[in-house]
C-alpha cells in the first residue's frame, strides 16, 4: 500500500504542480506513470519474497491453463453489467446510447487497436497484479471475501483522489464534489467485489480482464450521467453478491507433508 499510493500520488501531485491538461506533456508523463504505482508495488513484493525464500500468501491463485476458459465469461458477464445498467437508465428516461460518440472516442485515440491497448494497459494491467494479484491474498488471510470488497473498494477509490485536480482525466471531468464524482468513488467498492470474483476463479488474468470490460464499455457508451452510474453500482454489486454466495472461497494452501524419517536398521 505504501508502495501503490507513494509512487501514484507523488507523481499525480507532480502532474497537479505542473498543471496542464493530462494528455499533453510534460503533465502527461507523470499523470500517465502514476497509474503504475500498484503494479510497481506488486513487483517489489515478489522480488523482495523471492530473495527471503518466503512463501507465498495464502488464498493465492495458482496459474492454469483450464481456469483460462472463465475469462472469456467473465468479460462478458463484466460488460454486460454496464451495457445492461445503461439500457435500464435510457428506458428510464436517461440518455440514449449512440455508437457514434464510441466511433469519436477510438479515432481520437489513434484507432481501435491502440484504444484497446491504452485500455489494457491503463488501469486493468497496471492496478490488478498489485490490489487483486498481491494485496487480496493478504488480507484474504484475516478476511471474509465480502469484507475485502469493502475494505479493499475504500482504499481503492481514496487512491484515485488526486485525479480529481488533473485537468484532463475523467474524474476531473467529473468532479469530485459532484454527484458523479461520488457515485464513481462508490462504484470502486463494487467493482473490488466483481474483480474479485474473477481473481479466484482464474487469478490475476481474469481479473484484468474484468476490469478492461467495465472501463472500456463505460468509455465506448460515454457513462457520465448520475442515473447511470447508479444502476450500473447496483447491477455490479447484485452480480458480485452472487458470485460471492454462490462459489466456494479459495482455498488455503495445504502445507507440505513432512517426508517420513529413514527406517533405523537393526545392528548385527
Amino acid at each position: 500500500m505504501a508502495i501503490a499510493f507513494g509512487v501514484s500520488w507523488a507523481s499525480w501531485f507532480t502532474a497537479i504542480g505542473l498543471g496542464g491538461s493530462a494528455t499533453q506533456p510534460p503533465t502527461a508523463l507523470p499523470f500517465l506513470f502514476g497509474a503504475f504505482g500498484p503494479l510497481i508495488g506488486a513487483l517489489v513484493i515478489r522480488v523482495r519474497r523471492g530473495r527471503r525464500g518466503g512463501p507465498a500468501p495464502e488464498h493465492v491463485v495458482r496459474f492454469r491453463r483450464t481456469a483460462l476458459f472463465w475469462v472469456p465469461p467473465l468479460l462478458a458477464l463484466a460488460s454486460a453489467t454496464v451495457l445492461s445498467a445503461a439500457l435500464l437508465a435510457h428506458a428510464a428516461g436517461g440518455p440514449a446510447l449512440s455508437w457514434e460518440d464510441a466511433r469519436e472516442v477510438m479515432a481520437g485515440q489513434g484507432g481501435p487497436a491502440a484504444f484497446l491497448i491504452s485500455m489494457v494497459v491503463s488501469g486493468p494491467l497496471s492496478e490488478e497484479p498489485g490490489w487483486r494479484g498481491t494485496a487480496y491474498p493478504r488480507m484474504r488471510a484475516s478476511m471474509s471475501r465480502f469484507q475485502v470488497g469493502l475494505v479493499l473498494g475504500v482504499i481503492w477509490a481514496v487512491w484515485h483522489l488526486p485525479l480529481f485536480f488533473i485537468d484532463g482525466t475523467v474524474q476531473n471531468e467529473l468532479g469530485l464534489k459532484s454527484p458523479s464524482g461520488v457515485l464513481f468513488a462508490v462504484s470502486a467498492i463494487p467493482m473490488a467485489m466483481l474483480t474479485a470474483c474473477a481473481y479466484e476463479r482464474a487469478g490475476v488474468v481474469a481479473s484484468i480482464a474484468v476490469h478492461f470490460a467495465v472501463n472500456t464499455t463505460m468509455v465506448l457508451l460515454g457513462v457520465k450521467a448520475p442515473e447511470t452510474q447508479a444502476l450500473i453500482i447496483g447491477v455490479q454489486a447484485i452480480v458480485a453478491v452472487l458470485l460471492l454466495t454462490t462459489s466456494r472461497p479459495t482455498s488455503h494452501p495445504t502445507a507440505p507433508t513432512p517426508a517420513p524419517a529413514a527406517l533405523a536398521t537393526p545392528r548385527d
